[in-house]
């Protein structure tokens, strides 16, 4: 049972490139139905649709959302047809167990003035405000998840032409433009702070954004970073890297960007996973319309 998961684990890191953190997902996902498949007394390679409808009723009877209960289907149905794939399982049970519909939550986003007052809290006169400054800079001028940033290395940005190379999920590369104030932000970073801080370690490093101590930086030192911008930008709420991400989405197509642009740059492969940018972008246009049409004046 733990090789066959622990072998799983390995798998959608090492070819499916997905990141700790869902790995990490995964593991408490299938670990959880594994102990409820020992309560119910049976063998977890030989569970069935029926057995499986069980699981599923005990998770609602938890109280737990439609969307928690996708995801854990989401988790399991991934491993079974991965032993499925290497003839550990004569057929995958979860095949033909359909998923809830996601309950649909808008994106929570940053409006442009807040993402002014961010930006502008890191000291770029230190190394690492540099850095700060600059993992703001990419992840708003890109879209990119924090996953994504943290692997970016020099030898995928192209200066000149201001774009960057992204692997994705599923090792899938894409091409993302920056900007002038994203390109000035990595240029002061290369050229003064991330020199004193690999010089200050007696250290080198291929990789874009580093740690304190000269070394590649993890998505979770990312979000620490940012949860301290804001502490420090007095802003009452909290941003997390990808609501960032969210904001990049919205602002573009609140400016008139096309959807199918949008898409290819957050790397999505399905449209659906995009369109709901479009229902945020026309949240605020009703919004703007209640607000100005004189005929809901008051």
């Amino acid at each position: 049972m733990n090789k066959n998961l622990s072998d799983f684990l390995d798998f959608i890191i090492k070819q499916k490139n997905y990141s700790k953190n869902t790995s990490k997902n995964y593991e408490i996902d299938i670990k959880e139905f594994f102990k409820y498949v020992e309560k119910e007394g049976f063998n977890y390679l030989e569970v069935d649709y029926d057995f499986i409808k069980g699981y599923l009723m005990e998770l609602y009877d938890k109280k737990l959302s439609r969307n928690s209960v996708a995801r854990k289907l989401s988790s399991l149905r991934s491993f079974y047809k991965y032993l499925f794939n290497n003839d550990l399982i004569k057929t995958n049970p979860f095949k033909y167990v359909s998923t809830p519909k996601k309950e649909k939550k808008l994106p929570k986003y940053l409006g442009v003035e807040e993402l002014e007052i961010i930006f502008d809290t890191p000291d770029t006169n230190l190394p690492l405000g540099q850095r700060d400054k600059l993992i703001l800079e990419v992840l708003y001028a890109t879209g990119i998840r924090v996953s994504e940033l943290v692997n970016i290395k020099l030898s995928d940005i192209d200066f000149l032409r201001k774009e960057v190379r992204i692997l994705g999920k599923g090792n899938k590369q894409r091409i993302d433009p920056f900007g002038e104030y994203c390109l000035n932000s990595m240029e002061k970073f290369i050229k003064d702070g991330r020199k004193k801080i690999l010089e200050k370690h007696h250290t080198n490093s291929d990789y874009l954004i580093l740690n304190e101590k000269g070394s590649k930086i993890t998505t979770r030192g990312v979000e620490k970073i940012i949860d301290n911008i804001i502490k420090k930008a007095s802003l009452k709420k909290h941003v997390s890297p990808h609501m960032i991400r969210h904001s990049f989405a919205t602002h573009l197509l609140n400016e008139g960007c096309d959807i199918l642009t949008v898409q290819e740059l957050l790397g999505h492969e399905s449209l659906e996973s995009t369109q709901i940018y479009t229902h945020v972008s026309n949240e605020r246009l009703r919004s703007v319309y209640l607000k100005c049409h004189p005929l809901n004046k008051k």
